[in-house]
């Protein structure tokens, strides 16, 4: 018998003995963001987060960057699903890093940041806030933050103080996992569809908060 009190909420047992918690990336982009960038930019957020050795879940954007190229390549390079959400329900969100400019682009203040607490579900804490890609020779295109279950000494998963509201959103997966996902390595760099040289904007980079 277990010893939860009726009444009494189950917990998650967290991810099994031996494995690490996932993450879900958050990400928001200017139009024409290659692949690669994406990538690196996540890849760069995970290791300063001390996440580099947690497996990726998903990533998760706003509906109105769901088609983006250089984000479903990235989510077909990781292997894992691009979940989208309306401006609507990411703007229900509450962040740490609200944005005006973003507001007015696409309709929610938050894309990464918010997205990534959407998607890891109600409860979740934000691992790591807004960040920007930093790529050669041109303005930044691209930006993650990251988001999981708050976990425990001994592994169990627990509600967080920040995260989505408890209800569901609606949300649709864009690109599905590979039956064959590229692995941690030398051979991630494979080419990708979309993964090309960006045409250059005149304009800023409020799309990609």
């Amino acid at each position: 018998m277990s010893g939860r009190a009726v009444g009494e909420p189950a917990r998650d047992p967290g991810p099994p003995a031996g494995e690490s918690a996932p993450v879900v990336v958050g990400v928001g982009a200017s139009r024409g963001v290659a692949v690669s960038e994406v990538v690196e930019l996540i890849e760069a957020a995970l290791a300063a987060a001390g996440c580099a050795d947690r497996p990726v879940r998903a990533l998760a954007t706003v509906t109105a960057k769901s088609s983006e190229p250089g984000l479903i390549g990235a989510a077909r390079r990781l292997g894992v699903p691009l979940r989208a959400f309306p401006a609507t329900a990411l703007a229900a969100v509450r962040v740490p890093d609200p944005s005006a400019a973003t507001a007015a682009a696409v309709g929610t203040p938050s894309v990464a940041e918010a997205a990534a607490l959407l998607a890891a579900g109600p409860g979740a804490q934000l691992i790591a806030g807004k960040r920007k890609s930093v790529p050669r020779g041109g303005p930044a295109r691209a930006t993650c933050a990251l988001a999981g279950r708050a976990v425990t000494d001994n592994g169990a998963l627990t509600a967080g103080r920040e995260g989505a509201p408890a209800g569901s959103s609606p949300a649709a997966d864009i690109v599905m996992p590979s039956p064959n996902p590229p692995r941690r390595g030398p051979d991630r760099r494979t080419a990708v569809i979309g993964d090309k040289a960006p045409e250059r904007e005149p304009t800023g980079t409020k799309e990609t908060q």
